[in-house]
């Protein structure tokens, strides 16, 4: 969408673009140093997927202003541009016609017998009446095809459109070219930098004004259709606690997506887990670290598994969530240690007399009971 309009923020050059992918379809802009000297190293380059979006968000943020006034000057245009245009031919229509009869009254007038100038004027005659007839056939063609004045709800729907410019934008009917024409209609320039995984875009409007942005690169080997990084920790770090049928219902519980906005399996964990690296979940990993579970905490501590989950959130026993839906991750020796034991117990009694403890018996309670 921004070919022709980028310039590399590092050597000056004007940016290009290439096609790749499967099908031809996937852009990249990159510097055109290279073409000048092939034997030196490239300067920049960057996909042109989330750059063309940034751009077009912006675009679609600075605009969204002038979108009313946009569609009132559209409905205008649409009422008086077929209007001005039957005006004129119907104006030279007008002076076809009296050209065609003061030829007719010249031709009228002249001597039979001069038959030099009878066949003159006879032409010139012909080619008025020629002319007028073309310009006749000219104004009944333009009145067949001239659009139907605008009712009132193609009003009130254009209307709407320029209030939310960012549907237009994004609408089905709006192709590529129609945003390449708007993108060049507002802007002049748009100087682009790389530095590490960010790209620095500074925009240079048509009327002179600067905006900055700042995309954010894929690294080396990441696609469009990559999993967030957050995703990426977040099932590095549950690979060491559940078996990816969990980590699966614990994702899509969350509302995390694959990089093709799918929802997770077993074997879509598997498989980003064999693509990452990742080690799989083995039984007895916990007892290996000296970690144990809510449940086995609660086994180990005579309690139930929702009192020890009330001790963990109070901050008595120590433990550690990687994220909501994930498991508690409990160290065996600080569930093991006799002060916090102790402490546990006391707060147990406490609570127990704080049950048995009632209030009095009110007289209609006893008569109640003595019933």
């Amino acid at each position: 969408m921004l070919a022709g309009l980028l310039r590399c923020g590092h050597c000056g050059r004007r940016l290009l673009v290439s096609y790749n992918g499967t099908k031809g379809d996937v852009g990249r802009y990159k510097c055109d140093s290279t073409r000048s000297n092939p034997g030196g190293d490239p300067c920049i380059s960057f996909g042109a997927l989330r750059v063309d979006e940034a751009v077009g968000v912006e675009i679609v943020r600075l605009l969204q202003p002038l979108g009313v006034e946009a569609a009132i000057q559209a409905i205008t245009q649409c009422e008086h541009q077929s209007g001005e245009k039957q005006r004129q031919i119907e104006l030279a229509l007008e002076q076809a016609r009296y050209e065609a009869t003061k030829a007719h009254r010249q031709y009228d007038t002249v001597d039979p017998d001069n038959r030099l100038v009878a066949g003159e004027l006879e032409r010139r005659c012909n080619g008025a009446l020629a002319s007028v007839r073309a310009l006749e056939e000219e104004l009944e063609a333009l009145l067949r095809q001239r659009p139907a004045a605008l009712g009132v709800e193609e009003r009130q729907r254009l209307l709407q459109m320029g209030a939310d410019l960012e549907a237009a934008w994004h609408h089905p009917a709006a192709t590529s070219v129609t945003r390449k024409r708007i993108v060049r209609v507002v802007l002049r320039e748009i100087v682009a930098q790389v530095e590490g995984d960010q790209i620095h875009l500074l925009l240079h409007w048509q009327g002179g004004d600067h905006t900055s942005l700042t995309v954010r690169k894929n690294r080396r080997g990441q696609t469009r259709w990559s999993v967030e990084l957050e995703t990426v920790e977040l099932i590095r770090a549950c690979a060491r606690t559940m078996p990816d049928k969990a980590i699966a219902g614990m994702l899509n519980r969350m509302g995390k997506r694959t990089g093709r906005s799918n929802g997770w399996t077993q074997s879509r964990v598997r498989g980003f887990r064999n693509t990452h690296d990742i080690a799989v979940y083995r039984d007895g990993e916990w007892a290996e670290r000296g970690e144990v579970t809510l449940t086995e905490a609660a086994s180990i501590l005579n309690l139930s598994p929702a009192t020890v989950l009330r001790q963990i959130r109070a901050g008595i026993i120590p433990a550690q969530q990687y994220c909501m839906g994930a498991p508690w991750v409990i160290k065996r020796g600080n569930i093991e240690d006799s002060h916090l034991i102790e402490r546990i117990k006391s707060l147990q009694g406490a609570a127990i007399i704080q049950i048995r403890i009632r209030r009095p018996l009110s007289f209609n309670s006893v008569a109640r009971w003595a019933l």
